[in-house]
């Protein structure tokens, strides 16, 4: 199939917003290919960096509610409809998360999105205190108990150790 008259008119066009030609622009202001890539990919660097801590930050949010919730990586794959794989890549911020999965996600999870983005501002991303990291693993160790009676034992003994 050869290309429409529309679609190599739409070629000749730059992105300028002028909608002119190329060559219907004096020569000065025709872009130059090597400036434009060169401004694109610095522009392209300095926003990685923050991007990518973004992603680190959300993924975490995902991880820290997931495991609140006592639901493993390949449960909360099913639940959103992708691979574990994938579920893992949004938890270690090596994939983004469109707008529309992390909603899906907060719903899973029973949390609004903004949830996702708390803690952002400051961005003082402080380690993990080992008091969290052991009461995230607690909840995860509870959460696989399968005996509901034994669950509710050892809910009944927290709350008492928790007013002595």
């Amino acid at each position: 199939m050869l290309p429409t008259k529309e679609w190599m008119d739409m070629k000749q066009h730059d992105s300028n917003r002028s909608g002119q030609r190329q060559s219907d622009l004096p020569v000065e202001r025709r872009s130059q290919p090597d400036a434009d890539v060169s401004y694109r990919a610095a522009a392209s660097r300095r926003s990685t960096n923050r991007t990518q801590d973004v992603d680190r930050h959300v993924g975490a949010r995902v991880r820290e509610r997931r495991i609140m919730l006592g639901l493993t990586q390949q449960q909360l794959a099913d639940l959103i409809g992708v691979t574990y794989q994938q579920a893992h890549k949004y938890e270690r911020g090596i994939n983004r998360v469109s707008a529309g999965r992390l909603y899906e996600i907060g719903q899973v999870l029973s949390v609004p999105v903004s949830y996702f983005f708390d803690g952002l501002q400051g961005e003082n991303t402080r380690p993990v205190s080992p008091r969290e990291r052991m009461c995230l693993e607690l909840a995860r160790n509870f959460a696989q108990i399968p005996n509901e009676r034994h669950q509710e034992a050892l809910s009944q003994l927290a709350r008492v150790l928790a007013t002595d």
